[in-house]
C-alpha cells in the first residue's frame, strides 16, 4: 500500500477513531494525538507489509498509543482500565436513553463548543472530524498554514482546560452551538463537492460524510429549519455528482452534463428537506438550497429560471452578504439579462478588492468576456485564474478554455 492508500483509509476512519478514543479516555487532545501517531506509523509500515484490515489496524494502533500515554498519567488509571478492557467494557456500560449513538456527531458538538472562537471551531472540526490536513484548511480559508495549526493547537488546549466532557450537550445547549455545527458541516461538504486542491474535483467520501452528519443532526433537531435547509442543499448539490466528472475525472461543466445521470433519489430527498425548511421562512442555507432546487428542476441551462435565481441570490445577499454571493449573483444576472450586466457586478467586486487571491473572480470574468467576444482579455483572465487555482482538474479546464481563445 502506498501513501495514497493510507490517506484514503485515514479520510474514512479518522473521525470515528478520534471520537471513540475521546469517549474512552475523556481527553480530546490525547485522542487526536494518538490517532495522528497511528497514521504516521501506517505511512512507514504499510508500504512494507499491508495489513489485511487497514481500518482495524489504525484503530488498534491508536488504542495502543492512547494506552501508552495514559500509562504515563497515573491520575488516569481508572480510565486506562476501561480503555484496556476494550469493547466488552463499553458493552457493559450503562446506556443513556437520551444519547444519540453517534460518536462523530458528539465530537462535532465538542469541536464547536462556545469556549472556542469561530475560527478554531471550524479548523478543529475540519481537522479531527473531516480529516483534512492543515494545508487543505489553510487553502480553503486563504490563511497561512501556521495560523491553522495554531488554531487547532489552541482549540485542543482550550477544550482540555475547560474540562469539556465527551457527550452530546443537553437539548437546551444545542441551539446555541447549532450555528457553529452547521457552518462546519457546510464547509466540509463544500470541500467534498469541489476540492480546494489536489488532482480530483470531487471528494465524495468527505461530502457524503457531511450529508450523513446532516441527516443525523436533522433527526436530533427536527424543529430547526436551517438544519433541513443545509441537508436540502447538500442533497441537491450531491445529486449532480454522477454527471460532474467524466471517466477520467475531468470536470464536466453544467451546460454539458447529461442530466439523466443526476441522482433523482437525492433530488427528491433534497426537495423534501427543503419543504421542511420553508414554513417559517428560509435562512441562508435554505435559500442556497432553493437555488439548487431551481437548477435540479430545469431540463437544461437555457431553460433554467434564471430570473428566480437572481431574486434568490438578492435575498441571500440581504441575510448573509458575502463577496462569493455577489459573484454568484453576477453569474445569474449574466444568464438572465446578458453578460455585460454580470460583468459590471464583477468589476465592482474587483474595484473593492473583495476576493483578493481567489481564482473565482478571474474565472467568472473570463467567461463573461468570452461571451462578449473580448477574447484577448478573456484569455488573460482565464490564464490568471489557472495560476491561482490549486485544484488540478479545475486548472486544466481553465487552461483549455484559454487555449481555445488563442
Amino acid at each position: 500500500m502506498d501513501t495514497a492508500d493510507v490517506e484514503a483509509v485515514w479520510r474514512i476512519e479518522s473521525a470515528r477513531i478520534v471520537a471513540a478514543l475521546t469517549r474512552f479516555t475523556g481527553d480530546f487532545g490525547l485522542a487526536e494525538d494518538a490517532a495522528q501517531e497511528a497514521v504516521a506509523e501506517a505511512l512507514v509500515s504499510w508500504p512494507v507489509a499491508a495489513p489485511a484490515n487497514p481500518a482495524g489496524w489504525l484503530r488498534a494502533t491508536a488504542r495502543r498509543r492512547a494506552i501508552d500515554a495514559i500509562r504515563r498519567r497515573t491520575a488516569l488509571q481508572d480510565r486506562y482500565a476501561l480503555l484496556a478492557a476494550g469493547p466488552e467494557a463499553e458493552a457493559g456500560a450503562e446506556a443513556d436513553p437520551d444519547r444519540i449513538d453517534d460518536d462523530v456527531l458528539a465530537l462535532m458538538f465538542i469541536s464547536c463548543h462556545p469556549v472556542l472562537s469561530p475560527e478554531a471551531r471550524v479548523a478543529l472540526t475540519l481537522r479531527v472530524v473531516a480529516g483534512l490536513s492543515s494545508e487543505e484548511i489553510a487553502r480553503a480559508f486563504l490563511v497561512p498554514v501556521p495560523t491553522v495549526q495554531a488554531r487547532i493547537t489552541r482549540g485542543k488546549k482550550t477544550i482540555a482546560a475547560a474540562g469539556v466532557p465527551f457527550e452530546l450537550p443537553a437539548a437546551g445547549e444545542r441551539r446555541e452551538r447549532l450555528g457553529g455545527v452547521l457552518s462546519v458541516l457546510y464547509v466540509i461538504f463544500t470541500e467534498g463537492s469541489t476540492a480546494t486542491s489536489g488532482d480530483r474535483l470531487l471528494r465524495p467520501d468527505v461530502a457524503y460524510e457531511a450529508i450523513r452528519l446532516a441527516r443525523t443532526l436533522a433527526a436530533l433537531q427536527p424543529d430547526e429549519p436551517e438544519v433541513h435547509g443545509l441537508l436540502a442543499l447538500c442533497e441537491l448539490t450531491a445529486a449532480r455528482f454522477p454527471a460532474r466528472t467524466g471517466p477520467d475525472g475531468a470536470p464536466v461543466l453544467l451546460e454539458d452534463q447529461d442530466r439523466r445521470r443526476w441522482d433523482f433519489s437525492a433530488i427528491h430527498r433534497g426537495l423534501a428537506a427543503l419543504a421542511k425548511a420553508s414554513p417559517r421562512g428560509l435562512g441562508p442555507y435554505g435559500l442556497q438550497a432553493a437555488i439548487a432546487a431551481v437548477h435540479a428542476s430545469a431540463p437544461s441551462v437555457e431553460a433554467t429560471a434564471w430570473d428566480r435565481i437572481v431574486v434568490l441570490y438578492e435575498a441571500l445577499g440581504r441575510v448573509a452578504p458575502s463577496p462569493v454571493v455577489e459573484l454568484n449573483r453576477a453569474v445569474a444576472v449574466a444568464m438572465a439579462s446578458g453578460p455585460e450586466h454580470g460583468l459590471a457586478i464583477v468589476d465592482e467586486l474587483i474595484a473593492a478588492d473583495r476576493l483578493p487571491g481567489s481564482h473565482l473572480v478571474p474565472t467568472v470574468r473570463g467567461e463573461l468576456l468570452t461571451r462578449l467576444g473580448r477574447h484577448p482579455e478573456a484569455r488573460a483572465e482565464l490564464e490568471l485564474a489557472a495560476r491561482l487555482c490549486t485544484n488540478e482538474q479545475e486548472r486544466s479546464v481553465l487552461l483549455r478554455k484559454a487555449a481555445a481563445l488563442s
